[in-house]
């Protein structure tokens, strides 16, 4: 009887165990989100523990500094890690994590802000020997920590999904090649390839929490041949950024949207500047040019591109039928005039400043030199009514318009709620629509990003290593259109005081360089960071479009290559404590200065060809 009970009560336990382990195994495997949100815990901690527990002993201490910037170096590492989540989630607090040590301007509140974070620590611990700021640098220290909590609380009502994690893991990349690996964030320590293989590392973790399938192998591959090649050639100058770009993170960024579609996590289609499935940053749609728009009515057509363009070459917009906007946007000059300074409506005397080219326009959220209008139905507004440029009217030119059959057609084709009479309003959408379709992004340049190994010349794809690595065009420069807009989410648009003097040569009075007089951003923003300060262009079509800078001061390229390897203003002994341009020599040879003008020749586009009805209102002469 004994027996017989044992025996029951252990096939009892042994049904309760089995039970147990198959209701175990029967459990879903943890989701990878949730695996995804621990591991950036668990980095974020050990993060915040290299700044409290070692960072800031050392910083109070202050007299170890091997040490001190050892340790920081691997604080830097540290935040890479955390780097694809922290700009995705709270890039405002990213921002104070790891922003430009530069003041952050707030112009509609007429504000500057003190840096702060990571750049501003490198600053401190590259100090000179004995000049040490140990006060300031607890300070950041203790910054840090309280940007670090500021992250965990916002991680802490994240609801991270598939697609958000794959869409951060892809603009990470996109990140690490424009911003990274182009010394952006370490002007100082110059560990961008170290960083960005960690980067990489910490992104190909997240990718293993998902399962493994055809397209899985290929990717860890690759993930691992990026890290090995970052690795290897850590070397900033030498870095090969062309060959990474296009042989590594091209099909890395290529192989990891393939994969997300794979196991059915579809890209969003939501409206954004750099399309959310774009494969590569040198698709040829890459850009969505009406992202900018001030809203979804003002979005391109075919119908207002053609109103547009019409439009933008007929003189009907200015006083007395004079001038279109065409004679100053020259297409056979990528849209610019050849001039020092635009021409003015009179033809006595010159304008302010020189005319920028309208290609590639659309792909930034600020306009003119100065950043006065962020949108391009504004800018021209603003054009039209100037006395100096067009001396028009856009509430005249409705209703000459009106009375014009052809394009009264074209009015209510492009506009869906036309009611018959023409808006100022339609006036500035269909031109700012015509400049939506100027976007040009298929030079030699691309086509050799796309994989055309033999478009660029060996010579160009050296001064591509050398402007975006030692020549450090590419941290104002941003690659793919070379403009001051931010990648990868291309929200803001930057300016720069570099110093630009008023003439090439020296002032025969004073016996040296005098700044130029304009003041940029500073004559309508009253804050002392903006004096001298002017929107970054596009390099794009740089060939094109002498004489440069924003007074046409330099008539060739090989004088603004001279003038930045100087280290700009200060190079010149043109005293500005506002200076942005890093004030250094770049100690560029005569050999590498003409590869980074060959480089920037590589970027010119094929000319635009305006249609014949538009050629037909052409007003300008050469």
């Amino acid at each position: 009887m004994k027996k017989n009970i044992l025996l029951f009560i252990g096939t009892l336990l042994l049904s309760v165990l089995l039970f147990g382990w198959m209701e175990q195994s029967a459990q879903p495997e943890q989701a990878a989100t949730e695996r995804a949100k621990q591991q950036f815990t668990r980095d974020l901690e050990a993060f915040e523990q290299l700044l409290v527990s070692r960072l800031l002993p050392l910083a109070e201490k202050g007299t170890d500094t091997k040490a001190l910037q050892q340790t920081f170096l691997l604080c830097r590492q540290g935040y890479k890690k955390l780097e694809h989540f922290t700009e995705y989630y709270a890039p405002g607090t990213s921002r104070l994590l790891n922003g430009a040590p530069l003041d952050e301007i707030e112009v509609e509140e007429t504000k500057s802000f003190e840096p702060a974070g990571l750049q501003v620590v490198e600053e401190l611990v590259y100090a000179e020997e004995g000049e040490l700021d140990k006060a300031e640098l607890i300070r950041q220290i203790k910054n840090l920590r309280n940007q670090v909590a500021r992250i965990r609380t916002v991680w802490s009502v994240t609801e991270l999904t598939d697609a958000h994690l794959f869409d951060a893991l892809r603009l990470q990349v996109f990140r690490v090649i424009t911003l990274g690996i182009s010394g952006f964030d370490t002007p100082i320590c110059k560990t961008a390839m170290t960083e960005a293989a960690t980067s990489l590392a910490s992104l190909r973790t997240y990718a293993t929490y998902y399962p493994k399938n055809a397209e899985t192998n290929t990717l860890n591959q690759l993930f691992e041949q990026a890290e090995t090649y970052l690795t290897q050639h850590a070397d900033f100058d030498t870095f090969d950024r062309a060959i990474f770009i296009r042989t590594l993170a091209n099909p890395l960024t290529t192989k990891l949207l393939a994969y997300q579609k794979s196991l059915d996590i579809q890209p969003f289609n939501e409206a954004r500047v750099l399309r959310a499935d774009a494969a590569t940053l040198f698709d040829s749609a890459v850009f969505n040019p009406d992202f900018y728009a001030p809203h979804a009515d003002m979005r391109t057509n075919r119908w207002k591109v053609m109103l547009g363009e019409k439009l933008f070459f007929d003189p009907i917009l200015s006083h007395n039928n004079s001038r279109s906007c065409a004679s100053c946007h020259q297409p056979d000059r990528a849209f610019t005039d050849g001039l020092p300074k635009a021409a003015t409506l009179t033809g006595k005397g010159a304008g302010l400043r020189n005319t920028p080219t309208i290609l590639n326009a659309a792909l930034q959220n600020g306009q003119f030199y100065d950043l006065r209008s962020q949108t391009l139905e504004n800018q021209s507004l603003d054009v039209v009514h100037n006395i100096d440029e067009m001396h028009g009217s856009l509430d005249e030119a409705a209703l000459k318009l009106q009375r014009l059959k052809e394009y009264m057609s074209l009015f209510q084709q492009a506009f869906p709620r036309f009611k018959g009479n023409v808006e100022p309003v339609q006036i500035q959408n269909a031109l700012a629509a015509y400049e939506r379709s100027l976007v040009r992004l298929n030079s030699r340049f691309d086509r050799y990003m796309r994989g055309e190994e033999k478009a660029m010349t060996l010579e160009e794809i050296s001064g591509f290593n050398l402007f975006m690595g030692k020549a450090k065009c590419g941290i104002c420069h941003f690659m793919p259109v070379f403009n001051g807009t931010i990648p990868p989410n291309f929200a803001k648009t930057e300016s720069e005081v570099i110093g630009v003097p008023a003439s090439s040569k020296v002032n025969a009075a004073t016996g040296r360089h005098e700044i130029d007089g304009d003041l940029g951003r500073y004559a309508l923003t009253k804050l002392d960071p903006l004096k001298y300060a002017f929107k970054t262009p596009t390099v794009r079509n740089t060939e094109l479009t002498a004489p440069y800078m924003h007074n046409g001061v330099f008539k060739k390229l090989d004088e603004v290559v001279d003038f930045y390897d100087k280290g700009g203003g200060s190079g010149l002994k043109i005293a500005l404590s506002n200076q942005t341009l890093p004030e250094d020599n770049l100690n560029l040879s005569a050999q590498e200065k003409e590869a980074i003008i060959a480089f920037m020749k590589a970027l010119t586009d094929a000319p635009v060809q305006p249609s014949k009805g538009a050629l037909a209102s052409l007003t300008f002469s050469k």
